[in-house]
Protein backbone atom coordinates (compact mmCIF):
# COMPACT_ATOMS: atom_id res chain seq x y z
CA UNK A 1 0.00 0.00 0.00
CA UNK A 2 1.27 3.47 -0.92
CA UNK A 3 0.15 6.87 0.38
CA UNK A 4 1.56 10.02 -1.23
CA UNK A 5 1.17 13.00 1.10
CA UNK A 6 1.45 16.49 -0.34
CA UNK A 7 2.31 18.64 2.68
CA UNK A 8 1.63 22.32 3.20
CA UNK A 9 5.00 23.85 2.46
CA UNK A 10 5.96 27.47 2.86
CA UNK A 11 6.12 29.20 -0.56
CA UNK A 12 9.68 29.08 -1.92
CA UNK A 13 11.68 32.32 -2.25
CA UNK A 14 10.71 34.50 -5.23
CA UNK A 15 13.77 33.50 -7.22
CA UNK A 16 12.72 29.83 -7.23
CA UNK A 17 8.95 29.98 -6.81
CA UNK A 18 6.15 29.92 -9.32
CA UNK A 19 2.58 31.04 -9.10
CA UNK A 20 2.90 34.19 -6.99
CA UNK A 21 1.33 33.37 -3.61
CA UNK A 22 1.09 29.69 -4.46
CA UNK A 23 3.93 27.20 -4.36
CA UNK A 24 4.77 25.36 -7.55
CA UNK A 25 3.20 22.11 -6.41
CA UNK A 26 -0.08 23.73 -5.30
CA UNK A 27 -0.42 25.36 -8.71
CA UNK A 28 0.41 22.08 -10.45
CA UNK A 29 -2.12 19.84 -8.66
CA UNK A 30 -4.87 22.48 -8.83
CA UNK A 31 -4.61 23.22 -12.56
CA UNK A 32 -5.59 20.92 -15.38
CA UNK A 33 -4.04 19.49 -17.46
CA UNK A 34 -0.84 19.93 -15.39
CA UNK A 35 -2.49 17.99 -12.55
CA UNK A 36 -2.96 14.96 -14.81
CA UNK A 37 0.76 14.96 -15.58
CA UNK A 38 1.71 15.33 -11.91
CA UNK A 39 -0.61 12.61 -10.59
CA UNK A 40 0.16 10.20 -13.40
CA UNK A 41 3.92 10.80 -13.14
CA UNK A 42 4.05 10.44 -9.35
CA UNK A 43 1.88 7.32 -9.58
CA UNK A 44 4.49 5.79 -11.86
CA UNK A 45 7.52 6.84 -9.82
CA UNK A 46 6.17 6.25 -6.30
CA UNK A 47 4.36 2.95 -6.83
CA UNK A 48 6.81 0.51 -5.27
CA UNK A 49 4.95 -2.56 -6.45
CA UNK A 50 3.08 -2.85 -9.73
CA UNK A 51 0.00 -4.37 -8.05
CA UNK A 52 -0.07 -2.19 -4.92
CA UNK A 53 -2.73 0.47 -4.43
CA UNK A 54 -1.81 4.14 -4.27
CA UNK A 55 -3.66 7.20 -2.91
CA UNK A 56 -2.88 10.92 -2.62
CA UNK A 57 -3.48 13.07 0.47
CA UNK A 58 -3.85 16.79 -0.37
CA UNK A 59 -4.61 19.82 1.87
CA UNK A 60 -8.34 20.40 1.92
CA UNK A 61 -8.13 24.14 1.15
CA UNK A 62 -6.38 23.47 -2.15
CA UNK A 63 -9.68 22.27 -3.62
CA UNK A 64 -8.02 19.59 -5.71
CA UNK A 65 -10.56 17.72 -7.78
CA UNK A 66 -10.06 14.02 -8.56
CA UNK A 67 -8.05 13.56 -11.75
CA UNK A 68 -8.55 10.92 -14.36
CA UNK A 69 -5.08 9.62 -13.59
CA UNK A 70 -5.14 9.85 -9.75
CA UNK A 71 -6.29 6.62 -8.04
CA UNK A 72 -7.80 8.42 -5.02
CA UNK A 73 -7.66 11.88 -3.41
CA UNK A 74 -7.85 12.16 0.40
CA UNK A 75 -8.35 15.77 1.60
CA UNK A 76 -6.96 16.62 5.05
CA UNK A 77 -6.83 19.58 7.47
CA UNK A 78 -4.32 18.77 10.21
CA UNK A 79 -3.10 15.19 10.48
CA UNK A 80 -3.52 12.96 7.44
CA UNK A 81 -6.55 10.69 7.96
CA UNK A 82 -6.33 7.04 7.05
CA UNK A 83 -9.84 6.00 5.94
CA UNK A 84 -11.13 2.82 7.63
CA UNK A 85 -11.46 1.04 4.28
CA UNK A 86 -7.83 1.98 3.48
CA UNK A 87 -6.71 0.61 6.84
CA UNK A 88 -8.67 -2.60 6.28
CA UNK A 89 -6.85 -3.05 2.97
CA UNK A 90 -3.49 -2.68 4.74
CA UNK A 91 -4.41 -5.27 7.37
CA UNK A 92 -5.93 -7.61 4.80
CA UNK A 93 -2.81 -7.50 2.63
CA UNK A 94 -0.36 -7.82 5.53
CA UNK A 95 0.71 -11.27 4.41
CA UNK A 96 1.14 -10.10 0.81
CA UNK A 97 2.81 -6.72 1.27
CA UNK A 98 5.39 -6.18 3.97
CA UNK A 99 5.42 -2.38 3.87
CA UNK A 100 2.99 0.51 4.07
CA UNK A 101 4.85 3.34 2.30
CA UNK A 102 4.23 7.03 3.00
CA UNK A 103 5.92 9.28 0.41
CA UNK A 104 6.37 13.06 0.37
CA UNK A 105 4.60 14.21 -2.79
CA UNK A 106 6.80 17.28 -3.03
CA UNK A 107 9.65 15.16 -4.34
CA UNK A 108 9.71 12.97 -7.43
CA UNK A 109 12.33 10.27 -6.96
CA UNK A 110 13.89 7.34 -8.75
CA UNK A 111 15.96 4.75 -6.90
CA UNK A 112 17.55 1.35 -7.43
CA UNK A 113 14.72 -0.84 -6.08
CA UNK A 114 16.93 -3.91 -5.73
CA UNK A 115 19.42 -2.02 -3.56
CA UNK A 116 16.59 -0.47 -1.53
CA UNK A 117 15.08 -3.88 -0.85
CA UNK A 118 18.44 -5.26 0.25
CA UNK A 119 18.98 -2.33 2.64
CA UNK A 120 15.48 -2.58 4.12
CA UNK A 121 15.93 -6.30 4.73
CA UNK A 122 19.36 -5.76 6.30
CA UNK A 123 18.13 -3.03 8.67
CA UNK A 124 14.95 -4.92 9.61
CA UNK A 125 13.45 -1.95 11.49
CA UNK A 126 9.76 -1.37 12.21
CA UNK A 127 9.98 2.02 10.49
CA UNK A 128 12.65 3.10 8.00
CA UNK A 129 12.91 6.72 6.86
CA UNK A 130 14.53 6.92 3.42
CA UNK A 131 16.00 10.04 1.82
CA UNK A 132 17.22 10.01 -1.78
CA UNK A 133 20.73 11.36 -2.29
CA UNK A 134 22.14 11.87 -5.85
CA UNK A 135 25.68 12.01 -4.43
CA UNK A 136 25.42 8.30 -3.56
CA UNK A 137 24.79 7.26 -7.16
CA UNK A 138 27.38 5.23 -9.05
CA UNK A 139 29.92 7.43 -10.81
CA UNK A 140 29.79 10.30 -8.29
CA UNK A 141 32.96 11.58 -6.70
CA UNK A 142 33.44 13.29 -3.35
CA UNK A 143 36.42 15.40 -2.39
CA UNK A 144 37.62 14.67 1.14
CA UNK A 145 39.12 17.68 2.94
CA UNK A 146 41.31 17.98 6.01
CA UNK A 147 40.49 20.28 8.94
CA UNK A 148 42.56 22.93 7.10
CA UNK A 149 40.47 22.49 3.94
CA UNK A 150 43.32 20.78 2.11
CA UNK A 151 42.37 18.02 -0.33
CA UNK A 152 42.97 14.68 1.37
CA UNK A 153 41.66 12.53 -1.44
CA UNK A 154 38.80 11.77 -3.79
CA UNK A 155 36.23 9.08 -3.10
CA UNK A 156 34.55 7.61 -6.19
CA UNK A 157 31.51 5.34 -6.11
CA UNK A 158 31.34 2.53 -8.65
CA UNK A 159 27.91 1.27 -7.57
CA UNK A 160 24.83 2.89 -6.07
CA UNK A 161 25.24 2.91 -2.31
CA UNK A 162 23.35 3.59 0.93
CA UNK A 163 24.33 4.71 4.40
CA UNK A 164 22.77 5.37 7.80
CA UNK A 165 22.06 9.02 8.58
CA UNK A 166 20.93 11.09 11.58
CA UNK A 167 17.17 11.38 12.26
CA UNK A 168 15.41 13.85 9.96
CA UNK A 169 13.74 17.05 11.21
CA UNK A 170 11.12 16.92 8.45
CA UNK A 171 9.26 14.19 6.65
CA UNK A 172 11.70 12.09 4.61
CA UNK A 173 11.17 11.36 0.96
CA UNK A 174 9.76 7.94 1.84
CA UNK A 175 8.76 6.27 5.11
CA UNK A 176 8.53 2.46 5.09
CA UNK A 177 6.28 1.15 7.88
CA UNK A 178 5.81 -2.55 8.51
CA UNK A 179 2.15 -3.34 7.95
CA UNK A 180 1.79 -4.92 11.39
CA UNK A 181 2.96 -1.65 13.00
CA UNK A 182 0.59 0.72 11.17
CA UNK A 183 -2.25 0.46 13.70
CA UNK A 184 0.09 1.27 16.60
CA UNK A 185 1.35 4.46 14.93
CA UNK A 186 -2.01 6.01 14.13
CA UNK A 187 -3.68 8.48 16.48
CA UNK A 188 -7.44 8.25 15.95
CA UNK A 189 -6.87 6.79 12.47
CA UNK A 190 -4.62 9.77 11.60
CA UNK A 191 -0.93 10.11 10.80
CA UNK A 192 0.85 12.79 12.89
CA UNK A 193 1.23 16.09 11.07
CA UNK A 194 4.98 16.51 11.73
CA UNK A 195 7.78 13.99 11.49
CA UNK A 196 9.10 14.75 15.03
CA UNK A 197 5.63 13.85 16.35
CA UNK A 198 5.75 10.70 14.25
CA UNK A 199 9.19 9.83 15.66
CA UNK A 200 7.95 10.40 19.21
CA UNK A 201 5.02 8.12 18.48
CA UNK A 202 7.45 5.39 17.38
CA UNK A 203 9.41 5.72 20.64
CA UNK A 204 6.22 5.66 22.71
CA UNK A 205 5.13 2.44 21.04
CA UNK A 206 8.63 0.85 21.33
CA UNK A 207 9.04 0.70 17.55
CA UNK A 208 12.52 0.85 16.04
CA UNK A 209 13.06 3.79 13.66
CA UNK A 210 16.08 4.02 11.35
CA UNK A 211 17.02 6.75 8.85
CA UNK A 212 19.05 6.03 5.72
CA UNK A 213 20.33 7.87 2.67
CA UNK A 214 20.38 5.97 -0.61
CA UNK A 215 21.62 6.83 -4.09
CA UNK A 216 18.96 8.01 -6.53
CA UNK A 217 17.53 10.93 -8.48
CA UNK A 218 15.29 13.57 -6.93
CA UNK A 219 13.33 16.59 -8.19
CA UNK A 220 11.76 19.25 -5.94
CA UNK A 221 8.36 20.04 -7.46
CA UNK A 222 8.05 23.25 -5.43
CA UNK A 223 10.71 24.86 -7.61
CA UNK A 224 10.28 26.03 -11.18
CA UNK A 225 13.28 24.02 -12.36
CA UNK A 226 12.10 20.81 -10.71
CA UNK A 227 8.50 21.15 -11.84
CA UNK A 228 9.53 21.94 -15.42
CA UNK A 229 11.96 19.03 -15.58
CA UNK A 230 9.40 16.60 -14.18
CA UNK A 231 6.56 17.67 -16.49
CA UNK A 232 8.79 17.65 -19.57
CA UNK A 233 9.82 14.11 -18.79
CA UNK A 234 6.32 12.83 -18.02
CA UNK A 235 4.13 14.60 -20.59
CA UNK A 236 5.02 12.05 -23.25
CA UNK A 237 4.11 9.14 -20.95
CA UNK A 238 0.43 10.07 -20.69
CA UNK A 239 -2.05 7.85 -22.56
CA UNK A 240 -2.39 8.95 -26.22
CA UNK A 241 -5.92 10.28 -25.67
CA UNK A 242 -4.51 13.03 -23.43
CA UNK A 243 -2.02 14.32 -26.02
CA UNK A 244 -3.32 16.76 -28.57
CA UNK A 245 -1.91 18.26 -31.73
CA UNK A 246 1.18 16.06 -31.61
CA UNK A 247 3.54 16.84 -34.52
CA UNK A 248 0.80 18.67 -36.35
CA UNK A 249 0.81 21.81 -38.49
CA UNK A 250 -2.44 23.72 -38.01
CA UNK A 251 -4.64 24.97 -40.80
CA UNK A 252 -7.84 26.03 -39.02
CA UNK A 253 -7.52 22.75 -37.11
CA UNK A 254 -9.27 21.92 -33.86
CA UNK A 255 -8.91 19.33 -31.10
CA UNK A 256 -11.89 19.00 -28.73
CA UNK A 257 -12.74 22.53 -27.62
CA UNK A 258 -9.32 23.88 -28.70
CA UNK A 259 -8.73 25.63 -32.01
CA UNK A 260 -5.64 26.64 -33.97
CA UNK A 261 -5.68 29.27 -36.70
CA UNK A 262 -4.14 28.88 -40.12
CA UNK A 263 -0.35 28.74 -40.09
CA UNK A 264 -0.07 27.70 -36.44
CA UNK A 265 2.49 24.98 -35.90
CA UNK A 266 2.57 22.52 -33.01
CA UNK A 267 5.75 20.47 -32.90
CA UNK A 268 6.66 17.63 -30.57
CA UNK A 269 4.71 16.45 -27.54
CA UNK A 270 2.21 19.16 -26.56
CA UNK A 271 -0.63 18.74 -24.06
CA UNK A 272 -3.56 21.11 -24.60
CA UNK A 273 -6.29 21.85 -22.07
CA UNK A 274 -9.91 22.70 -22.84
CA UNK A 275 -10.96 25.78 -24.82
CA UNK A 276 -7.47 26.79 -25.96
CA UNK A 277 -7.32 29.41 -28.73
CA UNK A 278 -4.15 29.47 -30.82
CA UNK A 279 -3.61 32.43 -33.12
CA UNK A 280 -2.13 32.54 -36.62
CA UNK A 281 1.59 31.86 -37.11
CA UNK A 282 1.95 30.61 -33.54
CA UNK A 283 4.72 28.06 -32.92
CA UNK A 284 4.41 25.71 -29.94
CA UNK A 285 7.37 23.39 -29.35
CA UNK A 286 7.07 20.44 -27.02
CA UNK A 287 7.33 19.17 -24.44
CA UNK A 288 4.82 21.87 -23.48
CA UNK A 289 1.60 22.01 -21.42
CA UNK A 290 -1.11 24.59 -22.16
CA UNK A 291 -3.84 24.99 -19.52
CA UNK A 292 -7.59 25.46 -19.88
CA UNK A 293 -9.02 28.66 -21.41
CA UNK A 294 -5.63 29.92 -22.64
CA UNK A 295 -5.40 32.36 -25.54
CA UNK A 296 -2.18 32.53 -27.54
CA UNK A 297 -1.77 35.68 -29.61
CA UNK A 298 -0.68 35.79 -33.23
CA UNK A 299 3.00 35.08 -33.89
CA UNK A 300 3.78 33.98 -30.33
CA UNK A 301 6.38 31.26 -29.70
CA UNK A 302 6.06 28.83 -26.78
CA UNK A 303 9.05 26.57 -26.26
CA UNK A 304 9.24 23.80 -23.63
CA UNK A 305 7.06 25.64 -21.10
CA UNK A 306 3.98 25.36 -18.88
CA UNK A 307 1.19 27.92 -19.35
CA UNK A 308 -1.44 27.95 -16.60
CA UNK A 309 -5.20 28.35 -17.04
CA UNK A 310 -6.84 31.65 -18.09
CA UNK A 311 -3.50 33.09 -19.32
CA UNK A 312 -3.48 35.34 -22.39
CA UNK A 313 -0.15 35.22 -24.23
CA UNK A 314 0.36 38.50 -26.14
CA UNK A 315 1.13 38.67 -29.85
CA UNK A 316 4.76 38.09 -30.88
CA UNK A 317 5.56 37.01 -27.32
CA UNK A 318 8.28 34.48 -26.57
CA UNK A 319 7.63 32.03 -23.70
CA UNK A 320 10.78 29.99 -23.31
CA UNK A 321 11.59 27.32 -20.68
CA UNK A 322 9.46 28.79 -17.89
CA UNK A 323 6.14 28.47 -16.06
CA UNK A 324 3.42 31.12 -16.51
CA UNK A 325 0.66 31.00 -13.90
CA UNK A 326 -0.81 34.49 -13.49
CA UNK A 327 -3.57 35.43 -15.96
CA UNK A 328 -2.32 39.05 -15.87
CA UNK A 329 1.37 39.63 -15.64
CA UNK A 330 4.21 41.79 -16.86
CA UNK A 331 5.46 40.25 -20.09
CA UNK A 332 8.33 42.55 -21.00
CA UNK A 333 10.96 40.48 -19.20
CA UNK A 334 10.21 37.42 -21.36
CA UNK A 335 10.96 38.98 -24.73
CA UNK A 336 14.35 37.31 -25.14
CA UNK A 337 15.70 33.78 -24.93
CA UNK A 338 17.39 32.87 -21.68
CA UNK A 339 21.11 32.70 -22.30
CA UNK A 340 21.46 29.29 -20.64
CA UNK A 341 18.64 27.66 -22.61
CA UNK A 342 18.68 29.31 -26.02
CA UNK A 343 18.97 27.32 -29.21
CA UNK A 344 19.01 23.94 -27.56
CA UNK A 345 16.82 20.86 -27.60
CA UNK A 346 15.53 19.75 -24.23
CA UNK A 347 16.94 16.48 -22.92
CA UNK A 348 15.53 15.31 -19.60
CA UNK A 349 18.01 14.32 -16.90
CA UNK A 350 15.38 12.70 -14.68
CA UNK A 351 16.14 9.23 -15.93
CA UNK A 352 17.98 6.87 -13.61
CA UNK A 353 19.19 4.54 -16.37
CA UNK A 354 20.35 7.44 -18.55
CA UNK A 355 21.94 9.27 -15.61
CA UNK A 356 23.92 6.29 -14.41
CA UNK A 357 25.05 5.27 -17.89
CA UNK A 358 28.69 5.98 -18.61
CA UNK A 359 30.49 5.45 -21.86
CA UNK A 360 33.38 3.45 -20.45
CA UNK A 361 31.90 1.81 -17.37
CA UNK A 362 30.06 -1.30 -18.56
CA UNK A 363 27.40 -3.60 -17.17
CA UNK A 364 26.12 -6.89 -18.57
CA UNK A 365 22.94 -8.97 -18.24
CA UNK A 366 22.95 -11.31 -15.27
CA UNK A 367 23.12 -14.54 -17.28
CA UNK A 368 25.52 -13.37 -19.99
CA UNK A 369 29.08 -14.66 -20.32
CA UNK A 370 30.68 -11.64 -18.54
CA UNK A 371 27.91 -11.50 -15.93
CA UNK A 372 27.71 -15.18 -14.98
CA UNK A 373 29.54 -17.85 -16.98
CA UNK A 374 32.95 -16.15 -16.82
CA UNK A 375 32.85 -16.44 -13.04
CA UNK A 376 32.13 -20.19 -13.28
CA UNK A 377 35.04 -20.65 -15.69
CA UNK A 378 37.34 -18.67 -13.35
CA UNK A 379 36.55 -20.93 -10.39
CA UNK A 380 37.03 -24.05 -12.49
CA UNK A 381 40.46 -22.93 -13.79
CA UNK A 382 41.59 -21.72 -10.34
CA UNK A 383 40.78 -25.06 -8.71
CA UNK A 384 42.70 -26.97 -11.40
CA UNK A 385 45.79 -24.70 -11.19
CA UNK A 386 45.92 -24.71 -7.38
CA UNK A 387 45.53 -28.50 -7.35
CA UNK A 388 48.33 -29.01 -9.88
CA UNK A 389 50.75 -26.69 -8.05
CA UNK A 390 49.89 -27.86 -4.53
CA UNK A 391 52.76 -30.42 -4.41
CA UNK A 392 55.46 -27.83 -5.25
CA UNK A 393 54.14 -24.93 -3.15
CA UNK A 394 55.95 -26.17 0.03
CA UNK A 395 59.27 -26.23 -1.86
CA UNK A 396 58.70 -22.71 -3.21
CA UNK A 397 57.85 -21.46 0.28
CA UNK A 398 60.94 -23.13 1.73
CA UNK A 399 63.20 -21.60 -0.95
CA UNK A 400 61.84 -18.09 -0.28
CA UNK A 401 62.21 -18.48 3.48
CA UNK A 402 65.78 -19.81 3.30
CA UNK A 403 67.11 -17.20 0.88
CA UNK A 404 65.69 -13.98 2.38
CA UNK A 405 64.10 -12.70 5.54
CA UNK A 406 60.42 -11.88 5.49
CA UNK A 407 57.02 -13.46 4.79
CA UNK A 408 56.42 -16.03 2.05
CA UNK A 409 53.52 -14.15 0.51
CA UNK A 410 53.50 -10.51 -0.51
CA UNK A 411 50.17 -8.70 -0.04
CA UNK A 412 49.53 -5.51 -1.98
CA UNK A 413 46.33 -3.43 -1.78
CA UNK A 414 44.68 -3.22 -5.19
CA UNK A 415 41.29 -2.11 -6.50
CA UNK A 416 38.95 -4.68 -7.97
CA UNK A 417 35.41 -4.73 -9.32
CA UNK A 418 33.63 -1.41 -8.65
CA UNK A 419 36.73 -0.10 -6.88
CA UNK A 420 36.56 -2.52 -3.94
CA UNK A 421 40.00 -2.92 -2.37
CA UNK A 422 41.57 -6.32 -1.71
CA UNK A 423 44.95 -7.88 -0.91
CA UNK A 424 46.51 -9.10 -4.16
CA UNK A 425 48.63 -12.16 -3.31
CA UNK A 426 52.01 -13.14 -4.78
CA UNK A 427 54.99 -15.18 -3.72
CA UNK A 428 57.46 -12.64 -2.36
CA UNK A 429 60.21 -12.03 -4.91
CA UNK A 430 61.82 -8.90 -3.40
CA UNK A 431 63.52 -7.76 -0.25
CA UNK A 432 61.32 -6.48 2.57
CA UNK A 433 60.75 -2.72 2.12
CA UNK A 434 61.21 -2.83 -1.66
CA UNK A 435 58.31 -0.42 -2.17
CA UNK A 436 60.20 2.31 -0.27
CA UNK A 437 63.37 1.73 -2.31
CA UNK A 438 61.32 2.07 -5.54
CA UNK A 439 60.83 5.82 -5.04
CA UNK A 440 64.61 6.30 -5.10
CA UNK A 441 65.01 4.12 -8.21
CA UNK A 442 62.16 5.69 -10.23
CA UNK A 443 64.56 7.99 -12.08
CA UNK A 444 66.03 4.91 -13.81
CA UNK A 445 62.67 3.28 -14.62
CA UNK A 446 62.62 1.92 -18.17
CA UNK A 447 58.87 2.41 -18.70
CA UNK A 448 56.60 5.43 -18.64
CA UNK A 449 53.44 5.91 -16.64
CA UNK A 450 52.84 4.86 -13.03
CA UNK A 451 54.36 1.39 -13.31
CA UNK A 452 58.03 0.68 -12.57
CA UNK A 453 60.44 -1.66 -14.39
CA UNK A 454 64.19 -1.88 -14.67
CA UNK A 455 66.64 -4.49 -15.83
CA UNK A 456 68.63 -6.19 -13.05
CA UNK A 457 66.37 -4.79 -10.33
CA UNK A 458 68.51 -4.79 -7.13
CA UNK A 459 65.45 -5.38 -4.96
CA UNK A 460 64.94 -8.97 -6.21
CA UNK A 461 65.90 -11.71 -3.78
CA UNK A 462 67.82 -14.89 -4.71
CA UNK A 463 64.93 -16.91 -6.11
CA UNK A 464 62.79 -13.93 -7.04
CA UNK A 465 64.06 -13.54 -10.59
CA UNK A 466 63.34 -17.19 -11.41
CA UNK A 467 59.84 -16.99 -9.91
CA UNK A 468 59.08 -13.85 -11.93
CA UNK A 469 60.50 -15.05 -15.23
CA UNK A 470 58.50 -18.28 -14.98
CA UNK A 471 55.36 -16.52 -13.63
CA UNK A 472 55.28 -18.90 -10.67
CA UNK A 473 55.11 -15.90 -8.31
CA UNK A 474 51.53 -15.27 -9.50
CA UNK A 475 50.17 -18.69 -8.51
CA UNK A 476 48.70 -17.36 -5.20
CA UNK A 477 46.54 -14.98 -7.23
CA UNK A 478 44.33 -17.95 -8.09
CA UNK A 479 43.25 -17.77 -4.43
CA UNK A 480 42.05 -14.23 -5.19
CA UNK A 481 40.16 -15.69 -8.14
CA UNK A 482 38.37 -18.22 -5.92
CA UNK A 483 37.46 -15.44 -3.50
CA UNK A 484 35.84 -13.48 -6.32
CA UNK A 485 38.36 -10.63 -6.11
CA UNK A 486 40.04 -11.35 -9.44
CA UNK A 487 39.46 -13.14 -12.72
CA UNK A 488 41.86 -15.30 -14.69
CA UNK A 489 41.65 -12.79 -17.55
CA UNK A 490 41.14 -9.06 -17.19
CA UNK A 491 42.96 -5.74 -16.74
CA UNK A 492 46.05 -5.73 -14.56
CA UNK A 493 45.10 -5.14 -10.87
CA UNK A 494 46.21 -1.66 -9.89
CA UNK A 495 46.25 0.40 -6.70
CA UNK A 496 43.98 3.40 -6.24
CA UNK A 497 46.85 5.83 -6.93
CA UNK A 498 47.19 4.53 -10.49
CA UNK A 499 43.47 4.51 -11.16
CA UNK A 500 43.16 8.27 -10.56
CA UNK A 501 45.33 9.08 -13.56
CA UNK A 502 42.83 8.51 -16.39
CA UNK A 503 39.04 8.59 -15.71
CA UNK A 504 37.96 6.70 -18.84
CA UNK A 505 40.59 4.00 -18.28
CA UNK A 506 39.66 3.76 -14.61
CA UNK A 507 35.93 3.45 -15.28
CA UNK A 508 36.47 0.74 -17.89
CA UNK A 509 38.91 -1.40 -15.90
CA UNK A 510 36.91 -1.16 -12.65
CA UNK A 511 33.72 -2.38 -14.35
CA UNK A 512 35.26 -5.87 -14.49
CA UNK A 513 37.38 -7.97 -12.15
CA UNK A 514 41.15 -7.53 -12.65
CA UNK A 515 42.93 -10.48 -14.20
CA UNK A 516 46.05 -12.54 -13.70
CA UNK A 517 46.68 -12.14 -17.41
CA UNK A 518 45.08 -9.87 -19.97
CA UNK A 519 45.16 -8.28 -23.38
CA UNK A 520 47.83 -5.75 -22.44
CA UNK A 521 50.16 -8.48 -21.15
CA UNK A 522 50.09 -10.39 -24.44
CA UNK A 523 49.98 -7.44 -26.87
CA UNK A 524 52.28 -4.78 -25.38
CA UNK A 525 55.39 -3.90 -27.36
CA UNK A 526 57.45 -2.22 -24.58
CA UNK A 527 58.29 0.63 -26.95
CA UNK A 528 59.94 3.59 -25.17
CA UNK A 529 57.40 6.14 -23.84
CA UNK A 530 54.51 4.11 -25.27
CA UNK A 531 53.95 1.46 -22.62
CA UNK A 532 51.45 3.43 -20.53
CA UNK A 533 49.47 4.47 -23.61
CA UNK A 534 49.31 0.83 -24.69
CA UNK A 535 48.22 -0.15 -21.19
CA UNK A 536 45.27 2.28 -21.34
CA UNK A 537 44.38 1.30 -24.90
CA UNK A 538 44.41 -2.48 -24.40
CA UNK A 539 42.57 -2.39 -21.05
CA UNK A 540 39.71 -0.30 -22.46
CA UNK A 541 39.70 -2.35 -25.66
CA UNK A 542 39.37 -5.56 -23.65
CA UNK A 543 36.41 -4.25 -21.65
CA UNK A 544 34.75 -2.98 -24.81
CA UNK A 545 35.10 -6.34 -26.59
CA UNK A 546 34.82 -8.71 -23.61
CA UNK A 547 33.61 -12.10 -24.86
CA UNK A 548 34.35 -15.80 -24.60
CA UNK A 549 36.20 -15.68 -27.91
CA UNK A 550 38.47 -12.87 -26.67
CA UNK A 551 39.24 -14.70 -23.40
CA UNK A 552 40.08 -17.96 -25.20
CA UNK A 553 42.42 -16.09 -27.54
CA UNK A 554 44.19 -14.39 -24.58
CA UNK A 555 44.51 -17.77 -22.82
CA UNK A 556 46.17 -19.27 -25.90
CA UNK A 557 48.57 -16.33 -26.33
CA UNK A 558 49.44 -16.42 -22.61
CA UNK A 559 50.15 -20.15 -22.70
CA UNK A 560 52.50 -19.74 -25.69
CA UNK A 561 54.31 -16.85 -24.00
CA UNK A 562 54.73 -18.75 -20.71
CA UNK A 563 56.12 -21.84 -22.44
CA UNK A 564 58.53 -19.74 -24.51
CA UNK A 565 59.78 -17.74 -21.50
CA UNK A 566 60.11 -20.88 -19.36
CA UNK A 567 62.25 -22.60 -22.00
CA UNK A 568 64.48 -19.50 -22.26
CA UNK A 569 65.45 -19.95 -18.61
CA UNK A 570 67.52 -23.00 -19.47
CA UNK A 571 69.59 -21.76 -22.40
Amino acid sequence: MNLVVIHRNEPPPPNVSVGGQLGGLRFAVSSEPVASVIFDGLSRDLRWDRDSELSFAVPEEWNVRPSRTAPEIIPYREGVPIPPEFLRKIIRQRTLERWFVVSDGRFATQVNLKLLEEVLNAIDADVTAVNIEPELLAGCEKVRLTTRSDVAGIRRLYADSAELSPPAADWPHHTFIKTEAVNRLLMEHTLPQSFPDFSERCRAKALTLRTIRIGGLMLDLETEEGLLDFCRNKVGLLPPRHLRQKNRVGKNVSSGDSTASEGARILGKVLLGENVEIGAKVVIIGPTIIGNNVKVGQGAVINSAIVGPEVCVPQEQLVDNCIITEPHREWSRLTEFRTDNSNRLYISTFDLDQQSHRKDFRTWPRFSYPGFFKRIADCFVAIIVLTLFAPIVPFIALAIKLTSAGPILFKDRRQGLHGKSFNCLKFRTMLVGADKIQDKLRVVSQVDGPQFKMKDDPRLNTVGRFLRDTYIDEIPQFINVLLGQMSVIGPRPSPEAENTLCPSWRDARLSVRPGITGLWQVRRTRRPMKDFQEWIYYDTLYVKNLSLKTDLWICWQTAKKMIRDFVHQFY
